[in-house]
């Protein structure tokens, strides 16, 4: 069994240093891995990516992470990513690493996403050059994460996204965001490659539980969302996909607590 821990949409600002890394301490107690889902920072600025790395270094569990839209708005991604890197957390942005643990093995491969829309309701390449870039970039990440997730070498496959991958998790948010909030061809690339479990964030308003249309299940672990410092999510093996129990652990003196996934 693996036990992966998962959250996003964390957004930590200069003044929430220690805010997390009480309840992250207990962390190997419930999980083996650690997933974050992106919008890590509140806008982007280097300043608020350090106080990231201090509040997720050093945990004695992997932790693996893609940027947001928010981890992307002060222009520097790149500089963040160095950073978490140099602290020892894993940022993918269209790769994929394996790591071993316990004697289990699991592949994360990651994007941050984008939008575009969901089958029937999307965007297409066509018109003027703003909105076939928009697309065409999509387009361009979902490939990418295709391709990831075909790289990774061990049964057990996870992908890990900001943007969602199906309408499922955005219900709650208004209908006028969808195509802000994701795109139904990060369905695809994950249906192609096939996977355990596919994690994203992004839809504050939106709901935990969903399914790809290849039967993937999907949970949207932002924050908002999940209500506490991380979710656990138990993959069982690769013919068991997803039919995983969920156990999580909120705030810094929340009780254990267990949910069918």
């Amino acid at each position: 069994m693996i036990r992966i821990a998962a959250v996003g949409d964390v957004h930590l600002g200069e003044d929430a240093r220690g805010r997390l890394r009480p309840a992250l301490e207990h962390l190997p107690d419930h999980a083996d891995l650690l997933l974050l889902a992106g919008d890590l920072t509140k806008h982007g600025t280097l300043a608020e990516a350090r106080v990231v790395a201090e509040e997720f270094a050093g945990l004695p569990v992997p932790v693996v992470a893609v940027l947001g839209n928010h981890d992307h708005h002060a222009d520097v991604p790149e500089q963040i990513a160095a950073l978490l890197t140099d602290h020892g957390i894993h940022v993918l942005e269209g790769e994929s690493t394996v790591l071993r643990l316990d004697g289990a093995a699991v592949g994360v491969a990651g994007v941050k996403g984008f939008g575009g829309g969901f089958a029937g309701k999307c965007g297409s390449a066509f018109g003027e050059p703003e909105m076939k870039s928009f697309v065409r970039h999509t387009e361009k990440v979902a490939a990418r994460l295709a391709d990831a997730l075909h790289a990774i070498d061990v049964p057990v496959r996870v992908a890990l996204t900001h943007y969602s991958p199906v309408t499922d998790t955005l219900r709650g948010e208004p209908l006028e965001i969808y195509p802000f909030l994701g795109s139904y061809l990060l369905a695809e690339a994950i249906d192609d490659a096939g996977a355990a479990l596919a994690v994203h964030g992004h839809a504050h308003f939106g709901t935990e539980h969903g399914t790809t249309p290849g039967g993937v299940r999907v949970r949207n672990v932002a924050q908002p969302v999940i209500r506490c410092a991380y979710k656990v999510y138990n993959l069982h093996g690769p013919d068991e996909r997803g039919d995983q129990s969920a156990s999580a652990t909120g705030g810094q003196a929340s009780p254990h607590s267990t949910s069918r996934a």
